[in-house]
């Protein structure tokens, strides 16, 4: 696997028993029976509810990648067959880490992932990523070449941007609505892709059944104006055609984005603008 070289290891020291690109040793040795347990249930749970709400994309990438409830997945089985298949590998981080090393990680085909797993108590709600959000909720998708690629430009697209400008806060929004809380059209019917819904038992029902959100259809500028919470299921989501569309409407000049967007004010939360298309919850079977 290759070696990181943070830009700005001054900027960004790294925390005790980390690697100058804040990696750590995933130390699956060390997981208790309890929280493979845990692993176990939220996996069969969350796969069985997921069959007719995914994306096929994803659920394709769990098989591919040989994701079972038997226990949390050792880090180098699973980068064997994802190195393989587009290039990418998981590594582990103590944490939540900088934006620049998140962003840099992306750009080298390296996904950031927490080694905890959360508690029997938590089971519905965490605050922080934990391993099952991080390698459940994203990995699989990392196995398509076109969604590969996509996080790939956008680790590029991040570590060109200086940290708290606010181009950074508008891509970060980009994000969150796409590799986050991203919907997907399949026909007639929207499907889920992003790893904040999937991972969730209550989102997973909500973002396609509920009446309450927004479902808008994707539009790259709408998109890194709106605002988000992180303390609630999402009030707006966006909708996109699918990956290759997605690819090809944000394969576009950033730093004059940027300038289109400067001065204009945040939308907030569950907003409707009168050029937003909207998209009803999937219907009943």
């Amino acid at each position: 696997m290759e070696t990181l070289s943070v830009a700005n290891p001054q900027r960004h020291p790294a925390p005790p028993g980390a690697r100058s690109d804040w990696t750590i040793p995933q130390r699956w040795s060390d997981y208790s029976k309890a929280e493979h347990g845990i692993w176990n249930r939220l996996f069969t749970r969350q796969l069985a509810q997921l069959q007719e709400r995914a994306v096929p994309a994803f659920l394709a990438g769990v098989q591919a990648l040989g994701m079972e409830p038997s226990g949390i997945p050792r880090f180098e089985a699973l980068n064997e067959e994802l190195n393989r298949l587009t290039g990418w590998s998981v590594v582990a981080v103590p944490g939540l880490v900088p934006e620049e090393v998140f962003f840099q990680h992306l750009a080298h085909r390296q996904f950031v992932a927490g080694r905890f797993i959360r508690s029997a108590a938590q089971l519905d709600y965490l605050e922080e990523p934990d391993v099952f959000h991080d390698v459940f909720g994203h990995v699989p998708l990392l196995a398509d070449p076109v969604y590969a690629s996509y996080m790939q430009a956008y680790g590029e697209a991040g570590s060109r941007l200086r940290e708290g400008s606010a181009a950074m806060t508008q891509l970060a929004r980009l994000y969150w609505y796409t590799v986050e809380f991203g919907l997907i059209r399949d026909g007639d019917r929207l499907r889920l892709f992003g790893a904040g819904i999937v991972s969730s038992n209550g989102e997973s029902e909500y973002a396609l059944d509920s009446p309450e959100p927004l479902r808008i259809g994707f539009d790259l500028k709408r998109t890194m104006l709106t605002d988000y919470r992180i303390d609630s299921f999402q009030k707006n989501y966006f909708v996109i055609d699918s990956f290759e569309d997605l690819v090809r409407r944000t394969s576009v000049d950033f730093a004059g984005l940027y300038k289109e967007l400067e001065g204009i004010a945040p939308i907030a939360v569950g907003t409707r603008l009168p050029t937003d298309m909207l998209f009803p919850p999937n219907p009943k079977p």
